[in-house]
């Protein structure tokens, strides 16, 4: 999905803030040529009173901080990310936007050790976004197929770290899913098991119970955390375990979630469609509650939001 940079008047940099087409990096940066950085994604929504608020804004730049620290980069602890993001949305006149905080490897290496000590560049970007797989594709579900493409085993990375060498098996797995006509991937882990999209967590729902994979190979998402505490609040029962392909075919329902994505129904898996074809009553109350939630309408969970 391609967008339009034209709408990004500024960017921030290194603490300072600077009109896009002059925020500049080198093409020697350690990131670009090995993986080595670090990112979060983040989104702010117009509340029902008007003004703007940052959803999960604490618990996105915490996880930042984790990911560096899982990969031995310094992240500057004095960085005020949250007045940062503020003073971005407000610099670009945005009412609801997408965050994308960056943490990188500047271009002091070269080859691919990376000291102790080695300390992060940072940048952070904000632009519109609306539905990450259209308003139709938000609406009425998805069409999604299981890609060849295996979620690596958690001995062979840093799985629980947002890390951005590590998305390059997410977007073969993408680039193959549009290849074959569809919206979305789901990849297996290394054992079979279902771990998640390609950018997203994945939830079932079968006679009434809510199940999503445990926690391993998966990123363990914000917003999946989020629908989580939702769904328990609306005394729908969670489970955590283990999920077969053979499950999702005979699932009542099936949704993704994630910044981006939000809360997306997943209307056929490799052909077969999944319940009755359309979202499910489960998913369209769990979207309801987090639209509700992250526009301020529900009081039980302000402590989600950062105004800006």
């Amino acid at each position: 999905m391609s967008q339009d940079s034209s709408e990004i008047s500024y960017v921030w940099l290194n603490g300072k803030m600077l009109r896009y087409g002059e925020a500049k990096v080198s093409v020697l940066t350690h990131t670009l040529h090995y993986g080595t950085g670090a990112f979060e994604g983040i989104r702010a929504y117009q509340t029902t009173d008007g003004r703007t608020a940052i959803f999960r804004a604490t618990e996105h730049y915490k996880r930042l901080y984790d990911s560096c620290k899982a990969l031995a980069l310094e992240l500057d602890p004095s960085i005020d990310w949250i007045a940062a993001s503020k003073e971005i949305i407000q610099k670009n006149g945005f009412k609801e936007c997408y965050l994308r905080p960056l943490a990188y490897v500047g271009d002091q290496l070269r080859g691919l050790k990376m000291p102790a000590g080695t300390k992060a560049e940072v940048a952070l970007i904000a632009w519109p976004w609306g539905k990450y797989m259209g308003d139709e594709g938000a609406s009425k579900g998805i069409r999604v197929g299981v890609s060849s493409y295996r979620r690596p085993d958690v001995s062979t990375g840093l799985p629980w770290a947002k890390l951005t060498g590590g998305y390059l098996n997410s977007a073969l797995a993408r680039r193959q899913a549009s290849l074959n006509g569809l919206d979305e991937a789901i990849l297996l882990d290394m054992q079979g098991y279902v771990a998640e999209g390609s950018g997203e967590n994945i939830f079932m729902v079968k006679n009434g119970v809510l199940y999503t994979p445990p926690q391993g190979a998966i990123l363990p998402g914000i917003t999946r955390d989020s629908v989580m505490q939702l769904a328990r609040a609306m005394k729908i029962q969670v489970v955590e375990q283990a999920i077969t392909r053979n499950q999702l075919y005979l699932a009542d329902e099936l949704f993704f979630t994630g910044t981006a994505v939000e809360v997306c129904p997943i209307r056929e898996v490799d052909g077969h469609s999944i319940g009755t074809g359309r979202p499910g009553e489960i998913t369209k109350m769990i979207t309801d509650q987090f639209f509700k939630a992250v526009r301020g309408e529900n009081a039980a969970f302000s402590q989600w939001l950062t105004y800006v």
